[in-house]
């Protein structure tokens, strides 16, 4: 048996890993593709790095989203409770298989469609344009506080017909939710629980105020779905707006944020934009592929024995799938290290593949796209006011970015 994995030791949270983990993940995909690690609790977990191999994986049935579904009925009655807390984050479709999966996206995406967010064109222009005046006659901000933020916020808020008053409280929210996601103990669970508690007393009390007078919004929407007699529960639909949060505002956050960087670290193809703003769409397409705000995508276990080069995936191992190298691999993408703003074609894997693939990309796309030709065009001497290798990257492990980025214009 090849154990590779085991003959060969990588830091993967290490802050230098954190700041820049391309040279690691390179490395990865040529020495151990299939790399073990074992967590605190004694779990064993698997990093998969190539991109055929992620591909592969994303589609494969014998990986769940729930743990339960991995589970023998023997294994699942020693399982613990979920806290409320844990339920309110992952009661959603993200974290669902078939066929609960297959009823949530069913629904969702009657809400979700790219019709109803195409709609939303003319307004984020105007939010983009509203937030640049802002900062304007100062000639400098904070690319994430000032502007990646509260564009993409803003229209969740929008959508949701969340109060203007409460958006502030949805920013502290959709922060804390990404915190606790990453956190392992439980008494750093427990210090967060009573501000959870209060997002989900906040969001109960909005559901029932748009059961009793409904509007055209999309929370109205997803209160209103029905098919064959079906519909999301009180549960759900909190645990949706948690989705929406953070897949649909915290990925654009740092799709707007690595894109300006990496466009900075690649002058020549920062000119042929400005230059061009035609090559936008291809562009995007580029930046998310180059350096995606989703690192990896969400957890799975694997349901049964999984044989991959030459290793056992046992039943209920973790597995983790690692968007971002299989992004830079360069069996997948010639020259996969050089940013090619007009790369055709780009089957990049950043908003993942399969039944998981993400409902929100039209709006990240659409977001992306406003965001950046604004940026450009209003501000053409824009540049970085710090050294970017003194920049801090957010404490995640599926989400990439940065925690503020001060410019100049």
């Amino acid at each position: 048996m090849n154990k590779m994995s085991d003959k060969v030791s990588f830091n993967l949270f290490s802050p230098e890993v954190r700041a820049c983990p391309h040279s690691t993940y390179t490395a990865m995909r040529s020495e151990a593709p299939l790399y073990r690690l074992t967590t605190p609790t004694g779990q064993p977990l698997w990093y998969v790095t190539r991109y055929q191999d992620v591909a592969a994986l994303l589609r494969d049935k014998r990986l769940v989203n729930d743990v339960r579904s991995a589970l023998t009925a023997e294994e699942l009655a020693r399982l613990p409770a979920p806290a409320p807390s844990h339920r309110f984050l992952t009661n959603h479709m993200l974290h669902a298989d078939p066929p609960r999966h297959t009823r949530l996206r069913g629904l969702v995406g009657k809400a979700f469609s790219p019709q109803r967010i195409q709609k939303l064109a003319p307004r984020i222009e105007a939010l983009a344009e509203e937030l640049l005046d802002q900062v304007a006659p100062r000639g400098q901000m904070d690319l994430i506080s000032d502007f990646a933020f509260p564009l993409p916020i803003t229209v969740i808020c929008e959508l949701l017909a969340v109060p203007a008053e409460d958006r502030f409280r949805f920013r502290t929210w959709s922060t804390l939710i990404v915190s606790a996601s990453q956190m392992t103990r439980d008494a750093e669970v427990q210090q967060v629980a009573p501000e959870l508690a209060n997002f989900a007393a906040y969001l109960r009390q909005i559901i029932a105020a748009r059961r009793a007078a409904p509007g055209e919004d999309l929370l109205s929407a997803l209160i209103g779905l029905q098919e064959a007699g079906d519909a999301l529960s009180e549960e759900e639909l909190c645990s949706m707006v948690v989705l929406l949060l953070v897949a649909g505002h915290e990925t654009t956050v740092h799709l707007i944020g690595n894109s300006m960087l990496t466009l900075w670290q690649h002058p020549q193809e920062l000119a042929r934009l400005r230059q061009d703003p035609a090559l936008i769409d291809t562009a995007l397409e580029e930046l998310l592929r180059y350096d995606s705000p989703v690192e990896t995508a969400n957890r799975r276990w694997a349901r049964e024995e999984i044989q991959l080069h030459g290793q056992t995936i046992a039943r209920g191992d973790l597995v983790i799938l690692v968007l971002t190298s299989a992004n830079r691999d360069e069996e997948r993408f010639a020259g996969a290290a050089t940013l090619k703003l007009d790369r055709t074609p780009n089957e990049h894997l950043a908003f993942g593949l399969g039944i998981h693939y993400c409902l929100g990309a039209p709006l990240a796309r659409l977001e992306g796209r406003i965001a950046l030709r604004a940026l450009l065009r209003r501000f053409p001497a824009l540049q970085p006011a710090s050294d970017p290798a003194e920049l801090k990257w957010i404490r995640s492990y599926f989400l990439r970015g940065v925690t503020s980025l001060p410019v100049r214009f």
